[in-house]
């Protein structure tokens, strides 16, 4: 299975490996040399701390490359009545009784709370390719779904300020 990214999402990952290869990880790995010197390793918490970020960074630095690796790189096709891809949607959620704006992002971008929805999330993949006034089924499971209205669109376009999500 592969991740449908944007260029954008491809630079941002390889600026962070970039980050953590050439500061973090000397940054790290003198954290851990210093903490190292403190006595007894079994019970040196700091060190044992440092050992962890170590592991954390170098962890992030595979799973980015391995997305970047297996990552199916896409266009942004825009339709001037349709949502697409970054596009900002005010959708009325009938079981809710709420109005609510979401903007449709890459996996790799989003986060709910905030308002950042996947194009691959059962919402995200409901509202893809509908347009204004339409009425959307979203099925979050076999026994989970709800009606959406799509009250407007605001056309959008990929944002580079917008990070990629953390682990």
């Amino acid at each position: 299975m592969y991740d449908e990214l944007t260029a954008v999402d491809i630079k941002k990952m390889e600026e962070e490996i970039e980050y953590r290869k050439v500061k973090l990880a000397p940054e790290l790995g003198a954290e851990l040399k210093r903490t190292r010197e403190f006595g007894d390793l079994s019970e040196n918490a700091e060190y044992k701390e440092a050992k962890r970020a170590k592991r954390k960074n170098e962890s992030r630095i595979r799973y980015l490359e391995a997305m970047i690796r297996t990552a199916k790189v896409i266009e942004i096709k825009d339709s001037a009545d349709e949502v697409c891809l970054f596009d900002r949607v005010l959708i009325y959620n009938e079981k809710m009784n709420a109005e609510k704006e979401i903007e449709i992002v890459t996996t790799l971008r989003q986060n709910a709370l905030k308002g950042f929805v996947s194009k691959e999330s059962p919402l995200g993949s409901a509202l893809m390719g509908k347009k204004e006034g339409d009425r959307v089924l979203v099925t979050v499971s076999d026994t989970m779904s709800y009606y959406v209205k799509i009250l407007k669109i605001t056309k959008g376009e990929d944002n580079e300020s917008l990070p990629i999500s953390g682990f």
